[in-house]
């Protein structure tokens, strides 16, 4: 049995009562630990008090909203990471850092297990114990929502009986996970992929209806492939992130839809909101095509994917990854430049790009005035690039015409 366990508190309904059940069911202090991603926290002096009335020997509250940025979203911009080519990964990428954050809290007070409360049906429960395991081994994973599990009503009726201090609840029948870098939401009317998601389950997007009817355009500077500047003011990237949330939230930008695969095997409909994510790497994609070579963008796509897998999958402190990390970080030495975006009711254009190391050579591509690409050399390249075909079509004269398609698919008897 543990002595000591250091609790993954978020001041919520759920583990402000995992204090008081994990502090009696395994006769053990506990120590909660808040950990700030830049969620929506109503009072922090509150939690504190709420986790220490329940039974926490202490409630530590670190703020890692700079950290997360530097350590685990700037990787992620650099790698264009989007899990299935939609999803942005924040909840993904904020739970090791949880994860990191227990552990070291561990060492500080001496404790001998951690505790998350995670559900056993979602990802995050592998995510947090993957990254707990990576870095210490020797302590003792605790889930209580997996081995007890209990249901909203239960954990109220647990709360009455033991006379449990509770945040304000609010009336909502979704799951939401907030951090910088998104908003995450589950249960109840999003979960059927074939009703359209209710208008109340988004919070930093505006309707696309409801949005302003004048665009909003914005501009974005970038140094070796990440955000440093939003319309010329230069800002720490936690802080641009949060104010791009807002600005772009404002003109309904950034509702992600998403049928998904999660690591546990199941596939569920999931509803994510990203305003920043999405303005970032579609400006950071429209500067990308300006420098990169054509094999520097071939070779990186599906590394990218690469990243984003093993992110979602929970091996953020895997060897694999940091080789990732460091390749992309060699390929943005150049991304370096501005561009300008506009939103309009839901709707994100890249309206401009420039930068100093813009492959785009104007005499080359313009077909005006000035045109200085040696047009008569096409020829020579062409006969070369052809010369394999050319060969194969005199070995085996013409090419094999592929079969229609059937109009009807036939159908396949059981």
């Amino acid at each position: 049995m543990p002595e000591h366990i250091v609790l993954a508190y978020s001041g919520g309904l759920d583990t402000s009562v995992a204090v008081h059940w994990l502090k009696h069911h395994h006769d053990a202090q506990v120590t909660a630990v808040l950990v700030d991603l830049g969620q929506p926290l109503a009072s922090l002096e509150d939690a504190k008090a709420r986790a220490v009335a329940n039974g926490a020997e202490d409630c530590v509250v670190v703020d890692a909203k700079q950290e997360f940025a530097e350590r685990f979203l700037a990787p992620a911009i650099h790698a264009n990471a989007l899990y299935e080519d939609a999803y942005p990964l924040a909840t993904a990428l904020g739970r090791p850092l949880i994860a990191e954050t227990l552990v070291q809290v561990a060492a500080e007070v001496g404790a001998d297990a951690v505790a998350h409360g995670c559900t056993g049906k979602g990802n995050d429960q592998v995510r947090i114990e993957a990254a707990v395991l990576a870095l210490a081994p020797h302590l003792e994973v605790l889930a209580p929502q997996r081995t007890n599990p209990m249901t909203r009503d239960a954990v109220l009726r647990y709360a009455e009986a033991h006379d449990l201090s509770l945040p304000p609840l609010k009336d909502s029948p979704y799951s939401v996970d907030e951090n910088l870098w998104g908003r995450s939401v589950e249960g109840h009317d999003v979960e059927d992929p074939a009703s359209a998601v209710p208008e109340d389950a988004y919070a930093w997007t505006a309707s696309p209806q409801a949005a302003p009817d004048a665009p909003g355009t914005f501009t974005l500077t970038f140094q070796a492939g990440l955000p440093v500047a939003l319309d010329g003011q230069t800002l720490p990237l936690h802080e641009l992130i949060a104010t791009l949330n807002d600005l772009a939230g404002a003109h309904g930008v950034g509702r992600i839809d998403h049928v998904e695969n999660r690591l546990v095997g199941i596939k569920t409909r999931e509803l994510y909101e990203a305003p920043a994510a999405a303005c970032v790497l579609a400006a950071k994609k429209a500067l990308e095509a300006l420098v990169l070579t054509r094999d520097e963008a071939q070779i990186k796509a599906p590394l990218e994917q690469t990243f984003s897998n093993l992110v979602y999958d929970g091996k953020v402190f895997h060897p694999a990854l940091t080789g990732l990390q460091a390749y992309f970080a060699q390929t943005h030495q150049v991304t370096s430049g501005s561009v300008t975006l506009q939103a309009y009711k839901g709707g994100l254009t890249v309206l401009s790009r420039s930068s100093d190391q813009s492959l785009v050579d104007a005499g080359l591509a313009t077909y005006a005035d000035g045109d200085a690409f040696h047009h008569e050399a096409s020829t020579g390249f062409i006969e070369l690039w052809t010369l394999p075909q050319v060969v194969l079509a005199k070995k085996r004269g013409a090419p094999v015409q592929t079969a229609p398609v059937p109009a009807t698919p036939p159908v396949v008897q059981p």
